[in-house]
């Protein structure tokens, strides 16, 4: 495709690289997180584990919501409830229960490389269910983010033999489709309140953990690893999943489940650092392949002329975008960032710089 951006009055900032940046700063809060659910949640049940992870989210969601400035970003409605609660099981019960239950019977650096398999299935998904443009670039990061993770996974890795941690290794990779689901199913509810969504998805899973926990009368972990999983939580489920869902809102669930594959080698970076395990030069060679993956994200330059439908639909925008140019009653003064309301798009042609986002679900 071409790289020439009309000169509209739009804005020339481009899509692609801020939700690349947002991603990558998701999988830095996620994928450093994974060893320490390893290490405190050591002998801890895992419903247990998966319930003070979320609650630790929903609290540092529920203190972005009372700080931030209300009228910014569109209202979580009732519709969006049933799909809250789906997303809920899949990626705040399940996954999170089988990725503690996996690191406890698997090496964590091994597990948390495994964690790699859940861009595959993310990218999969978001092409059958959304359609989503992949493109052979997109298709080199992908499998050079599969080919990275499966380079350190097969490399050599103290205290694990080829079959030892079978069943943990398992369990990841059943955590790792569970949260592939979960980020199909969340790409629509990308478009309103992120930090809204984190509280009711992290809030709710949360409380139907903890009641799994209780009726299996799970082990629950003593005070000092209590608050070090709440902290985990906070930053590697909520911090991370507001990012992912902003990610997503600007690139699409498909570019934003490949480029947050570098979670799991930061994982296993994390899992060096502890000690877990040693690094080798087939480590070296993943996080190259990694870096390679990063910057076909990067330079990705999608440009050509399109046609928008009429429509009318509620999320945050800016009036500097070329796409949101409808008029507010006395001006909109005062309406120098982003905003939320229920406006109108006329139909209209135009080439620019895009991305998958809400305004770009076009074929090609």
């Amino acid at each position: 495709m071409g790289d020439d951006l009309v000169s509209t009055g739009m804005s020339t900032s481009r899509p692609i690289v801020t939700g690349v940046a947002l991603a990558i700063a998701a999988a830095v809060a996620f994928g450093f997180t994974t060893p320490l659910v390893g290490r405190f949640g050591a002998g801890v049940g895992p419903f247990a584990t998966a319930s003070l992870l979320y609650l630790g989210a929903a609290a540092i969601a529920l203190l972005t919501r009372v700080l931030s400035r209300p009228g910014r970003e569109a209202r979580v409605e009732r519709s969006h409830l049933p799909r809250i609660a789906l997303v809920a099981i899949a990626g705040a019960v399940v996954a999170p229960t089988a990725l503690a239950w996996g690191l406890q019977h698997a090496d964590r650096a091994r597990a948390s490389l495994l964690l790699n398999l859940e861009a595959v299935f993310t990218v999969i998904l978001a092409r059958v269910v959304f359609h989503e443009t992949i493109g052979a670039r997109i298709g080199l990061a992908v499998l050079l983010m599969v080919a990275a993770g499966s380079t350190a996974i097969v490399s050599g890795s103290d205290g694990v033999g080829a079959t030892h941690g079978a069943w943990g290794l398992a369990a990841v990779a059943f955590a790792s489709l569970a949260w592939a689901a979960d980020n199909t199913w969340t790409r629509p509810l990308a478009e309103v309140d992120p930090t809204s969504v984190v509280a009711c998805k992290a809030g709710l899973g949360a409380v139907l953990a903890g009641v799994m926990a209780l009726g299996l009368r799970e082990r629950w972990p003593a005070a000092r690893e209590t608050v070090a999983l709440l902290a985990c939580g906070a930053t590697g489920y909520g911090v991370s999943l507001r990012l992912y869902l902003l990610a997503q809102r600007r690139i699409g669930a498909a570019r934003t489940g490949s480029v947050f594959a570098i979670a799991p080698f930061l994982g296993a970076l994390g899992a060096w650092t502890l000690g877990d395990a040693h690094p080798d030069s087939a480590s070296a060679a993943s996080g190259a392949l990694f870096v390679a993956a990063v910057y076909l994200h990067l330079s990705e330059r999608h440009a050509h002329a399109h046609v928008h439908e009429a429509l009318v639909h509620e999320h945050a925008h800016r009036h500097d975008d070329g796409h949101h140019e409808h008029a507010h009653d006395g001006g909109i003064d005062g309406l120098d960032g982003s905003h939320s309301h229920v406006h109108a798009h006329d139909e209209t042609s135009h080439s620019h710089e895009h991305a998958p986002d809400v305004h770009h679900p076009h074929t090609h």
